[in-house]
């Protein structure tokens, strides 16, 4: 493991703002190698404290960010893991399954132990978000359903039929979800009343040949992403539909699912590329501001950027930390403190 000389306890995201600079000189400080396979998911906790990933090896480990460090690994050798989601509880997670059944599995990190099994998808479920403000929680799967679940309860309490493979997300708030389907269509609904169908529909002009394969609201909610198994991610206006920008240009051979993520001021859009370089995009401009190379031997296809503190990460078989030049830190807070004087 490579030697580190910054620390995330100095660059926290409320003392710093993203900047082209700061993003283009975005550093790997610590390259981990606990896995033999590629890393299929990875989240942060809110606070952006602890991050977790999931692997095609079996393997959970959980890193703490102001450390770098692994802090630690269990193993799901019989059910296998992937789309691994913290819970409201750092120490509890969700996961969809790639052994035995396609149940999601609720499992406690403190004992090692399952909480509870949500069975009824009968594929493999492709799509897994928490709510950001209670205990539930929405899947999709290749079954052609989206369920809603609760934490609480084994079974789902709400059971949506979908033409074909899904992608899904809450807003912000936790309010409203919307459900991209048939690769061309966002619906939007109302998570009160969902029941009643969507409150709107956004069309969209479809990609040739082109699957969606995620959906992510902004942290201020106006926006949404939509990742492809293409060389195509699309932005939309997430109160009206209206597309604002298309970022391509980045490697994809391989028809992947390569995530595609948001920074924490949502100025920013990264993503990984088959060929294992990061392509950022300002999103307001839609110009691509640069291609970082961190050498992964292998498909970047998860990339994000911690929600509270400057540091992205990355992952093919290895994960990689990123973390800014400490110079342009101290010289942008410098600025600032001569500003406020």
């Amino acid at each position: 493991m490579a030697t580190t000389t910054n620390t995330t306890e100095e660059v926290e995201a409320p003392k710093y703002k993203l900047t082209d600079a700061i993003v283009k000189n975005l550093k790997v400080d610590r390259i981990m190698h606990d896995n033999t396979a590629k890393i299929n998911c990875m989240d942060f906790t809110y606070t952006g404290e602890l991050m977790i990933t999931s692997s095609d090896d079996g393997q959970i480990v959980v890193y703490d960010c102001t450390k770098g460090l692994q802090s630690r690994m269990v193993k799901s050798l019989k059910y296998g893991v992937d789309l691994i989601r913290f819970t409201h509880a750092p120490n509890a997670i969700l996961h969809s399954s790639t052994k035995v059944d396609d149940s999601i599995r609720y499992l406690s990190l403190h004992d090692n132990k399952y909480l509870r099994f949500f069975p009824g998808h009968t594929k493999k479920v492709t799509t897994l978000t928490i709510s950001p403000v209670d205990d539930t929680f929405i899947s999709a799967s290749l079954d052609n359903t989206l369920r809603l679940w609760d934490l609480r309860a084994p079974n789902s309490f709400a059971i949506m039929q979908t033409p074909s493979k899904t992608v899904a997300a809450f807003d912000p708030e936790g309010l409203i979800f919307a459900a991209g389907v048939n690769s061309d269509s966002v619906k939007l609904y109302d998570l009160r009343s969902f029941d009643k169908g969507p409150f709107t529909t956004f069309k969209l002009i479809p990609e040739e040949e082109i699957e969606w394969t995620g959906l992510k609201f902004s942290r201020d909610g106006k926006t949404i992403l939509i990742s492809t198994n293409g060389t195509v991610i699309r932005l939309l206006d997430s109160f009206h539909g209206t597309p604002l920008q298309t970022f391509d240009g980045y490697a994809n051979t391989e028809r992947l699912s390569i995530e595609a993520s948001f920074s924490p001021d949502s100025q920013y859009i990264f993503s990984g590329s088959s060929n294992g370089r990061l392509h950022v995009w300002n999103t307001d401009t839609g110009r691509k501001v640069c291609v970082l190379n961190g050498n992964h031997l292998g498909p970047t296809r998860c990339v994000q950027f911690n929600p509270q503190k400057i540091m992205l990460a990355s992952a093919c078989t290895n994960l990689a930390f990123w973390l800014p030049d400490t110079e342009l830190l101290q010289a942008q807070l410098a600025e600032k403190l001569a500003n406020n004087a």
